[in-house]
């Protein structure tokens, strides 16, 4: 048994390493920058943690998620490692204890809030460990957050490239599950990783079950029985913080004891929460997305998203949480049209606050918008599509992969049929009413065309994405017909789709 092996045996009492991770902590040990692009459940928290434990000395991690900070000190410490962390909902003798902590040579992991390394005592506490050479590495967690392209962008992010100056020969490595070749460029850059050693490992997870349904209109029946056949754990995400308390409420009352997780609860109150999804032995957790990054509990045997998830990466994210001990796991969506047109508005509102450095604030609002809403549209068409959604899920990272064979539309093999003389109607109509949205339009061909079985707003969905229509990247979604949309009104072909959900 070589070395790293032993450490790993002697502190986590396993025998091999998962894969990617070994080349990730031998870079980290060699003093060497990297960035390590792992699935959820593969191990990343380890390559970070197990540097501190050989080299006896402090690793600095850079969280963005107070539930993940806790889950992962609680955890520690039950190994008898010595692990702290600060963030903003620390009571003050918590926060007294974190910095008293940082005085003690034991101390091997300190997780941070990225606003945290701003403060003027932190940073002299940390620079005082650096003097020593006490300071392991710097490790950026969920290092997608930095960029804008990422699914999560948090401008604190921005900020850590200061680390470098203030920690030059400390070797950084970046973590996220997440991250197609853009987001990948932007960490190296924004983060100035110096020749990073870079791991990127498949997403796929052979173990998950991939479901994407149409919401029916009393879901919480479907919602029961998906809990009842489910296996450990159950993680529910909810889109606000009212729906988290909604269906709470409703299952509760169903006889479901479901416990609500969102960052609008008391510090206290989310602690309760994780504490109980971790320890009791079939937990049912309804949360917004404040929840879930990194938590680790191996036997989720659900994770359902009550509503269209808002991009492809995110999504991958927050099902990754499913079936971490290798188990069978269902990862299902339930979804509806007008989930797009609702998180679009929220988009609006939220987005129009976002800043960036490089140029102006309505430069940089239009380009973040219209990314949203690509996403957006993007993750639309993997529920709506006819394609593997393990398959689809994947490319959008960048990653070219064969169907799973294991998620709804593998198994249920749907048939195509001709569309053409459908969507000869709606592109008529569109190329009538110009910039039409698209339920008022909707609304038009209903009454006009009163056989249909299908919906128009679904087959719009499917010209935008068969290249005849564009879409307008906003709450509105305005139809404006393309050249090709006019070449297939003066002369049609065939266009084959599988009928909606």
């Amino acid at each position: 048994m070589d070395s790293l092996t032993a450490a790993l045996y002697k502190h986590y009492g396993w025998r091999s390493f998962r894969d990617g991770q070994r080349p990730i902590l031998e870079a980290i040990l060699d003093g060497r920058d990297s960035l390590a692009v792992l699935p959820t459940g593969g191990g990343k928290s380890l390559c970070f943690q197990l540097p501190a434990l050989i080299r006896e000395g402090l690793v600095v991690v850079v969280s963005p998620l107070v539930a993940l900070m806790e889950d992962q000190v609680m955890q520690l410490k039950r190994r008898n490692i010595q692990a702290a962390c600060l963030h903003s909902g620390l009571t003050p003798h918590r926060l007294k204890e974190a910095f008293t902590s940082l005085e003690d040579t034991s101390l091997r992991l300190l997780y941070l809030a990225p606003e945290r390394l701003q403060g003027f005592s932190i940073r002299e506490a940390l620079k005082a460990k650096a003097r020593k050479k006490e300071i392991v590495a710097f490790a950026i967690d969920e290092a997608h957050c930095i960029s804008a392209w990422g699914h999560d962008f948090r401008p604190d992010y921005r900020k850590l490239d200061e680390l470098r100056t203030l920690f030059p020969g400390i070797p950084f490595v970046a973590l996220t599950a997440t991250a197609g070749p853009r987001v990948r460029a932007d960490i190296i850059r924004l983060l100035q990783l110096r020749n990073p050693f870079v791991q990127v490992c498949s997403g796929r997870r052979k173990n998950l079950f991939y479901s994407m349904i149409r919401r029916s209109k009393t879901p919480i029946i479907e919602v029961l029985e998906m809990l009842k056949d489910a296996r450990g754990a159950s993680l529910i995400y909810a889109s606000t913080r009212r729906s988290v308390e909604q269906w709470t409420a409703s299952l509760r009352a169903e006889g479901i004891p479901a416990i609500p997780y969102h960052a609008g609860l008391d510090i206290t109150i989310r602690q309760e929460a994780l504490e109980q999804f971790l320890e009791l032995p079939k937990p049912v957790l309804v949360a917004t997305v404040a929840f879930g990054m990194g938590v680790d509990r191996g036997d989720v045997g659900l994770v359902l998203h009550l509503n269209l998830p808002t991009n492809p990466e995110r999504y991958i994210q927050e099902s990754g949480r499913a079936g971490r001990d290798g188990l069978p796991a269902k990862c299902i969506v339930l979804f509806s049209p007008g989930d797009r047109k609702r998180i679009s508005w929220a988009m609006k509102s939220n987005l129009s606050e976002i800043t960036f450095n490089s140029t102006s604030k309505s430069d940089q609002d239009k380009i973040r918008v219209e990314f949203a809403h690509d996403q957006l549209r993007k993750m639309e068409e993997i529920a709506e599509g006819a394609l593997c959604r393990e398959q689809s899920l994947l490319l959008n990272l960048g990653e070219l992969s064969s169907k799973c064979g294991r998620c709804d539309r593998c198994k249920n093999q749907l048939k195509e049929r001709d569309w053409s003389l459908k969507a000869k109607i709606l592109l008529t109509e569109i190329e009538k009413l110009e910039g039409s949205n698209i339920v008022s339009l909707v609304d038009k061909l209903e009454k006009k065309v009163i056989e249909d079985e299908e919906s128009w707003g679904w087959l719009s969905r499917r010209l935008v994405q068969d290249g005849l229509l564009s879409e307008s990247n906003d709450a509105f979604q305005r139809l404006y017909i393309k050249d090709s949309g006019r070449r297939f009104i003066n002369k049609p072909w065939p266009l084959e789709f599988v009928g909606r959900n």
